[in-house]
């Protein structure tokens, strides 16, 4: 008797992934002939039957989008789902909303979850830890059967989905070049750990805009946080240098710089210019308020909730994935100084 096979199988036997075994099971065009015919030959060999039960499953609307956040705690997040939610409500669905908690298992476990026939699709932002481990398995298994999904702020690229990102290159560029037009020259970065990759590429562009004004890159100017431990330790050794400005990429992490700098006597913005990340109450309401710069997460939220959507109400088997890339916009306010 031969064994019971499922699309993972094949695709493991054969040597190739599950969403080829499944385009080629389709017919699809994006496959070749010889690949279809291996596949179909292999199939027909084992008896490899469909699984009429999760798709009847998925088939079945229930016009409910998951989405699954690391956190709730930044203000970029709230207003994220915001925007998930007015645009999900304009087109007659209602989202449930989940938080990783930055951690991998609970984020396996909530995708696992979500992917069993209770929404029809999926938005959410990797949690840190799944970031840290580089393990996206999970998400291969989701785009392998076709789940309508879409990454957004915190994305891997090997991941075959939509997805929606700010220009966070482009961000830090434009923050650090704010600073350095403020004349400051001693710019201090308060960052994520490198494997967060919106901190990362923040961090490129605060290197680019310093080489662009030939200022060497001081590695002792930049501090990765550690978020297990407590923020405001870690902040307080950047300030062991000599330093006249600070880019922080997220407003916690910018209010954590500008107490520390009163605390040590320092005026903000004459002593010290400081730039944050995020435009929430925050930055807004600090004394002085802080200079941020704007992701405009409500219009992110919006545009990944009609990218699923498109997806869901579109029957087309094969699709080339969407890169969404928003910009930000400086908003400037009382803790850097004008010239």
């Amino acid at each position: 008797m031969k064994q019971k096979i499922t699309i993972k199988t094949i695709a493991k036997e054969l040597g190739v992934s599950s969403s080829t075994v499944s385009k080629a099971l389709k017919d699809s065009h994006e496959i070749s002939k010889e690949t279809k015919e291996r596949i179909q030959a292999y199939a027909d060999h084992y008896n490899y039957k469909p699984n009429h039960l999760a798709l009847q499953l998925r088939n079945q609307k229930t016009k409910v989008i998951g989405v699954i956040l690391p956190k709730i705690v930044h203000h970029f997040f709230s207003t994220v789902i915001s925007g998930i939610e007015d645009g999900a409500n304009k087109k007659g669905y209602n989202i449930m909303v989940c938080f990783s908690n930055e951690s991998y298992k609970k984020e396996v476990e909530t995708l696992k979850v979500l992917s069993n026939g209770s929404v029809d699709g999926i938005i959410m932002s990797i949690a840190r830890e799944t970031l840290h481990n580089k393990d996206y398995d999970h998400f291969k298994g989701i785009v392998s059967e076709e789940i309508p999904f879409v990454l957004f702020d915190r994305v891997v690229d090997e991941i075959l989905c939509d997805k929606v990102v700010v220009d966070d290159v482009g961000a830090g560029y434009k923050a650090t070049k704010h600073l350095l037009e403020n004349g400051r020259k001693k710019i201090a970065l308060i960052t994520t750990p490198n494997h967060v990759n919106v901190g990362a590429l923040r961090r490129q562009g605060y290197e680019k805009a310093l080489i662009e004004q030939y200022i060497n890159i001081n590695t002792g100017l930049i501090v990765e946080i550690d978020e297990t431990k407590s923020i405001k330790p870690q902040i307080e050794k950047v300030f062991e240098n000599d330093i006249d400005g600070v880019f922080a990429v997220n407003e916690i992490y910018a209010a954590n710089a500008m107490r520390i700098a009163k605390e040590l006597g320092k005026s903000v913005p004459n002593d010290i210019s400081i730039i944050g990340f995020t435009d929430g109450l925050i930055s807004e309401y600090s004394s002085p308020s802080i200079t941020t710069i704007a992701q405009h997460g409500f219009t992110m939220g919006q545009q990944a909730v009609d990218l699923l959507i498109q997806r869901i109400e579109n029957d087309a088997i094969d699709f080339r994935p969407k890169k969404i890339v928003i910009s930000s916009d400086l908003k400037l306010r009382e803790s850097t100084k004008s010239m």
